[in-house]
């Protein structure tokens, strides 16, 4: 059996890892994620013409949330106590793009790359919600993650 797949046991069950007798770090991540627009949804967003509202700070909302339910969402990760989590928008024009970026900080014995992943996508759904009036076949894309630091790995970055 194939050692590095950490969540399955000795006989080839699905299990949660056993984080026990980890130590301790601080640990942080970074994810992000796009969705893409037609240039008129652009302008809208860009004038503030959207009806539903501060879609922003809807998606915003809900990426938190999605960051700190990570564990009921995804059956095998750990519920983690949070200590900072950040949401960031970037509107990129030449790629008729919003960019989400998640940045998800915790002081625990297992990473935080999930909990900042699902932020990114919770939250690039939410713009979708907000939007799909406008466009239904609107897309996304490239949610990865950027950057983890903290256990036993240190710091590793996309390159």
């Amino acid at each position: 059996m194939d050692k590095s797949l950490t969540h399955i046991n000795e006989r080839g069950e699905m299990n949660i890892v056993d984080i026990s007798d980890k130590v301790e770090t601080r640990r942080e991540a970074l994810a992000e994620g796009y969705i893409n627009l037609n240039k008129e949804i652009l302008e809208k967003i860009k004038n503030e013409k959207i009806k539903k509202g501060d879609i922003f700070a809807a998606a915003r909302f809900s990426a938190i949330n999605g960051a700190k339910k990570t564990s009921e969402l995804i059956p095998l990760c750990h519920n983690l106590s949070l200590n900072k989590i950040t949401i960031d928008f970037e509107i990129c024009e030449s790629m008729k793009a919003i960019k989400i970026i998640a940045f998800c900080k915790s002081h625990s014995k297992t990473g935080v790359e999930m909990e900042a992943l699902t932020s990114v996508s919770i939250g690039l759904l939410t713009l979708y919600d907000m939007l799909k009036a406008l466009d239904p076949f609107m897309t996304i894309d490239n949610i990865r993650l950027l950057e983890k630091k903290g256990g036993k790995n240190g710091i590793l970055k996309r390159s």
